[in-house]
């Protein structure tokens, strides 16, 4: 018979343990250490302060979760970062760019940022691709209409980290596709509250942007003097090991091809990013609606269902059609196509293990008995299922400062769970996704975040300078967007 004092001791400690190896992750990970090392070790050290069999957990549990990580999702890190570097040395990105300048100018500098910047990332470019291309563009128009510097990040992570990331339905970025296999839904869930969502972040973020333009004019507060010289942000070994846990692109394959001189005209500059979206939509709505997938429940196939593997497959059919779209229009552009694809490929692969690595610590931190009680905590705060989704993905993304690692951790850990209770509570799994993804990118977005370092370092500005209006467009704006899904659903359902 155990010793219920003796057993309370030993979950305390184990939660102890569990608390200080998730602060030695944040702490070293945000200093510039790699994720690579520093989650199995702080992994290791949660087991062997509960008692658990270490090598055990290293092996068996840590990597076993890594690998299925990858396994599910390596295609769309892989197609998304090749497509990035193709559509920005194409000269796509460029072009895009250039051609809301001209439409917009500097009397709508800041929309025309933020549509920008929408228009790539919904279409399937990554962040770090896209920051360096809005960076340049973003400046230029802000010293024309004389529009502050340090609204240049809030203006650009509303339009490429907010509502392209988490609500529009069918964007193909990683946090939209992270649920798909837990709840057997896809990137298109509750397309009609992500629009909501999308209009509220939307809405908010430019009331915010253009409340501080017109407070910063009566001050008589200009664009400003260039920023002293720095180290370039493609340069900097601490914001790639920041930006790869938090993005799908490594910033040190950046520099490799050559980014074409010669702009697409806009039609064939745009026409991969419509290839996304329609062939992502006809994969999900038509296609797979009259695929017979039986053959997916056999051994050799994982015995897994459509459900399950749909949504990764439409994204990756839709990346892929996209590349060779791409290719064939702009051929006499990519004068360095192999140099190209070799640097988007491998731009891949650092930041895959580093969620991967994210994911294997949250595996071992849920297989703890300790864990229980994190767990009970959880599931015991008031407001239902959708509340408490909502603040544990939260929570996990804001520290890892990675939506798309804290996601899946809270998914790995609980997503049975919240499947269960949805059908208990009768709630669509699609608003389960939607809330999920939606959670995974708002705290996600606090000073530590890879994305927060690397747009601040590529505009010139710093935390003081620039992360309140950050913080309002790209926190505050989405808590009130998920806040009126979360109302919506609860009393609507999905839709």
């Amino acid at each position: 018979m155990s010793d219920p004092v003796l057993s309370s001791t030993a979950l305390g400690l184990g939660l102890v343990g569990m608390l200080v190896s998730l602060g030695l992750l944040i702490w070293f990970a945000y200093r510039g250490w790699s994720v690579l090392l520093l989650a199995p070790i702080a992994a290791m050290l949660a087991a062997l302060v509960s008692g658990e069999p270490v090598l055990a957990h290293w092996t068996q549990t840590f990597m076993s979760s890594a690998a299925r990580f990858l396994a599910q999702f390596f295609p769309l890190f892989l197609l998304g970062a090749l497509f990035g570097k193709l559509m920005e040395d194409s000269g796509s990105v460029n072009a895009i760019a250039q051609f809301m300048t001209d439409k917009l100018g500097p009397r709508r500098a800041i929309l025309a940022v933020v549509i920008g910047g929408a228009v790539v990332t919904y279409g399937g470019v990554s962040l770090f691709v896209a920051f360096f291309v809005l960076a340049p563009m973003a400046q230029a128009l802000f010293r024309a209409a004389n529009i502050p510097r340090r609204l240049m990040p809030a203006a650009i992570a509303l339009g490429t980290s907010t509502f392209t990331m988490s609500a529009l339905p069918g964007t193909p970025a990683i946090q939209n596709a992270i649920p798909m296999p837990f709840f057997g839904t896809t990137p298109f869930a509750a397309p009609g509250l992500g629009v909501i969502a999308s209009v509220v972040m939307i809405g908010f973020g430019l009331w915010w942007l253009s409340r501080q333009e017109g407070a910063a004019r009566r001050a008589g507060e200009g664009f400003g003097e260039a920023p002293d010289a720095s180290p370039s942000a493609r340069e900097s070994s601490l914001v790639r090991e920041r930006a790869t846990v938090s993005q799908s692109f490594d910033p040190a394959e950046i520099e490799r091809g050559r980014v074409s001189e010669r702009l697409p005209p806009i039609g064939i500059a745009i026409a991969p990013l419509v290839v996304v979206v329609c062939a992502n939509f006809a994969m999900n709505i038509f296609v797979f609606r009259h695929y017979d997938a039986s053959y997916l429940a056999e051994a050799r196939w994982g015995g897994t269902t459509l459900s399950a593997v749909s949504g990764v497959w439409s994204v990756s059919v839709a990346l892929a059609l996209a590349v060779v779209v791409l290719i064939s229009m702009n051929g006499s552009r990519l004068g360095t196509l192999r140099e190209s694809v070799d640097a988007g490929a491998n731009a891949s692969v650092l930041p895959i293990l580093s969620v991967g690595s994210l994911v294997g610590y949250g595996a071992v931190i849920a297989a703890l008995p300790a864990f229980e009680l994190v767990r009970a905590w959880v599931l015991g705060i008031g407001g239902g299922p959708l509340v408490s989704l909502a603040v544990a993905a939260n929570l996990l993304a804001a520290l890892t400062g990675s939506a798309s690692g804290g996601l899946t951790i809270a998914l790995d850990a609980l997503g049975g769970t919240y499947l269960q209770l949805a059908a208990q509570h009768h709630i669509d799994p699609a608003l389960l996704h939607r809330v999920a993804v939606m959670s995974s990118g708002t705290l996600d977005s606090l000073p530590h975040n890879g994305a927060v370092v690397t747009l601040l370092s590529v505009c010139g500005t710093t935390h003081k300078q620039s992360y309140r209006d950050m913080l309002m467009v790209g926190v505050v704006g989405a808590l009130v967007a998920l806040a009126v899904v979360i109302v919506l659903g609860s009393f609507a359902g999905s839709f």
